[in-house]
């Protein structure tokens, strides 16, 4: 059995109304045949709607009930046509987004805090591989999806990419490791490091700047999770290089310090949206205002 949308809508109409002689004019549908529609209606609800009182149509407590759904029905479709005619407004009430499952939660919750100003909308956030997220992407499962390294070319028509970060990288460590030292490269050789896994382009990087100066590093460990990372650090298990953004709040506690900024060496992160028409508008904000601040700290760098 399905919902007849059209008794349903005389229904909204007459209880808005407040009588089927208004409802007629607003409708330009006979008093007679609006009360044989919604007749209909309670036959198929098994409740009726209306009491008559004075000459008035009163709301059942059912009535009530069925008025509540259709305020919600008749605006969810004001939206919708809203959506489409204007399809760069403020409308859409849920946002999509997949991160890659090793990006740093630091930088993750940057990015959504500004959805925090929208006390009605709804955050789907996902962690997966990258083959996964780009599946669910092309599906228009997700809406955004957040990266750490450049995207691979070879999907490019289906998509766009849009560098919304770009941090430097530092080593970071408790502040009885690396205040012992005043050397940079004697506490490279001596203390162990925690690195991100070689196939990442921080470990690239760093890799071809520790050769650069000759320095042979004590590796302790090899993470592909910034989040483990951080962990590592906090447990002193060594030196950790990685951008501050990963550490943030220990290094506003005081709990780790920089042992030394490297303003050459940057991980990028990028915000990967499918080419579509209809783009979520919250979306679209979000990047504007990532890409902004971005842009400024290159111009002020």
């Amino acid at each position: 059995m399905q919902l007849n949308y059209k008794h349903l809508r005389y229904f909204w109409v007459v209880a808005n109304e407040g009588s089927l002689a208004q409802a007629s004019k607003t409708l330009f549908v006979s008093a007679p045949a609006l009360s044989v529609q919604i007749q209909k209606l309670e036959e198929q609800l098994g409740q009726s709607l209306f009491d008559r009182k004075n000459r008035q149509l009163v709301l059942t407590e059912a009535g009530r009930v069925a008025l509540d759904y259709a305020e919600t029905i008749f605006s969810t479709g004001s939206e919708l046509l809203d959506r489409f005619a204007n399809p760069d407004t403020d409308t859409a009430r849920k946002v999509r987004i997949g991160a890659l499952s090793t990006l740093s939660r630091n930088f993750q919750l940057s990015f959504i805090r500004p959805l925090a100003a929208h006390d009605d909308v709804e955050i789907s956030l996902r962690s997966a591989s990258l083959p996964v997220l780009f599946e669910e992407l092309d599906a228009l499962n997700l809406d955004v999806l957040l990266i750490n390294a450049p995207p691979p070319g070879e999907r490019e028509p289906s998509w766009l990419a849009h560098l919304i970060d770009d941090q430097p990288i530092s080593i970071v460590g408790s502040p009885s490791r690396v205040n012992r030292y005043r050397n940079l490269r004697d506490m490279l050789r001596e203390e162990p490091l925690i690195l991100p896994s070689p196939n990442s382009s921080i470990r690239q990087n760093f890799d071809a700047w520790l050769d650069r100066e000759r320095v042979v590093p004590r590796i302790a460990a090899e993470v592909d999770d910034m989040a483990m990372i951080r962990l590592l650090a906090r447990e002193d298990i060594g030196l950790a290089v990685a951008p501050p953004i990963v550490v943030r709040d220990e290094l506003d506690s005081g709990l780790l310090i920089e042992a030394q900024h490297f303003d050459a060496l940057h991980e990028t992160f990028y915000a990967i949206t499918p080419r579509r028409r209809f783009v979520n508008p919250l979306v679209r904000a979000l990047i504007d205002e990532h890409a902004r601040l971005a842009s400024d700290s290159q111009s002020w760098g």
